[in-house]
């Protein structure tokens, strides 16, 4: 799950704002109705402690007007009077307003509502070049243009040598521009850290730029049958092949990665002692100090996911008790969400974060919450035992 966008939070110090806005109504009270709400949210900030400059900054973010067209939510994080993120939702909130005042970003719902979706970067292929667009959860831009020959394209009728020969000069050019497109699709690709690609076209030109991709692209590849280069073509239906692409992507990565949680956690009743996977708050805490988590998996309905830690100003000052922070050098440590507070640190130590959803399986991690390690238990002692 690319969450890279959202370490920047942490370079702002607490308590933090966080407001989940439903903006999906467009009818004609659409406008006061996001005023209103937008009121009532800050009310809650203000009844939950905010101060008065950071719920005047929330307020002003959630009230702008008009919306972008096609916008389900908004998400605003605001800290000592500024906004530091306001981040468009791929999906409505769970409720018209989620509010919270508390020691870090609360970034659990981003998992279902924005940070889930695979960065996608769409393809709109013809016959002389491609239009690229990159779909992160912040939003789709531009990412580039291949324009390659646009002479000879085009075939002609008859059977004289002549024609033929101008057929093949043709057939040449599409396939030298397909070439062109798919080098050009695959270092996009890999520049910006998509996870899938999709390729939109007539059905000659996306299948010849799939064949030439190199076979080790990381991105998974899917061809969708709508949507186009030319101006005005529709794209509604490519948007929706867009987003069945990226559930099949979300449902397979998260099948692979807790069939590697089942072979790497520790048997039932068993020792920790080599194992490659931890569950459980105190484990994680723990890990979490010693930087050696590899992959934070999530199942936001999990009973530990809202489980109170105590959190430090650093990314590792996170303890079960309030006690121990003190210890990490945490002098005035605050209470915190354990999903947050384990979000700050993967997100610190560049760990993968996973959203493990019930229809994969609503029994792993226990509790959860659960992570892959960088290094088993019994090396890690090792290593301490050896210095």
């Amino acid at each position: 799950m690319q969450l890279a966008f959202l370490t920047g939070l942490y370079d702002h110090p607490g308590p933090w704002a966080s407001v989940y806005l439903d903006t999906s109504r467009r009818d004609e009270s659409a406008e006061w109705r996001q005023e209103l709400t937008a009121r009532n949210a800050c009310e809650e900030l203000a009844a939950q402690g905010c101060d008065e400059a950071t719920e005047r900054a929330v307020h002003e973010a959630l009230n702008r007007w008009p919306r972008p067209p096609g916008e389900a939510g908004r998400a605003v994080f605001a800290a000592h009077g500024e906004v530091a993120l306001d981040l468009p939702l791929a999906a409505r909130p769970l409720a018209p307003t989620q509010v919270s005042w508390s020691a870090l970003p609360r970034l659990g719902p981003l998992l279902d509502l924005a940070a889930g979706d695979p960065v996608c970067l769409v393809a709109y292929i013809d016959r002389v070049g491609a239009d690229l667009e990159l779909r992160s959860p912040v939003g789709a831009v531009p990412a580039g243009q291949v324009e390659g020959r646009d002479w000879p394209v085009h075939r002609t009728s008859g059977g004289a040598w002549s024609q033929r020969h101008f057929q093949l000069a043709v057939e040449n050019t599409w396939e030298e521009n397909a070439a062109e497109i798919a080098d050009a699709v695959a270092e996009t690709a890999e520049d910006l850290g998509a996870d899938l690609v999709v390729l939109a076209g007539d059905p000659r030109e996306r299948r010849s730029v799939h064949e030439r991709l190199p076979v080790g692209l990381k991105a998974d590849v899917v061809e969708s049958e709508h949507g186009g280069r030319a101006a005005g073509a529709s794209r509604e239906r490519l948007d929706e092949d867009v987003r069945a692409a990226k559930d099949a992507f979300l449902r397979r990565t998260a099948e692979q990665e807790l069939d590697r949680f089942r072979a790497a956690r520790a048997p039932e009743g068993g020792s920790p002692a080599g194992a490659a996977a931890c569950e459980g708050v105190p484990a994680l805490v723990e890990a979490a100090r010693e930087h050696r988590i590899a992959e934070l998996l999530i199942r936001p309905d999990g009973p530990d996911a809202h489980r109170q830690v105590w959190v430090g100003a650093a990314p590792d000052q996170v303890a079960v008790r309030r006690t121990e922070t003190q210890y990490l050098g945490a002098t005035e440590p605050l209470p915190a969400r354990a999903d947050d507070a384990l979000l700050r640190s993967a997100l610190a130590t560049g760990a993968e974060v996973l959203r493990v959803r019930p229809e994969v399986d609503d029994r792993l991690p226990v509790g959860g919450l659960g992570a892959l390690l960088r290094w088993p238990y019994d090396e890690q002692e090792t290593e301490v035992s050896t210095r």
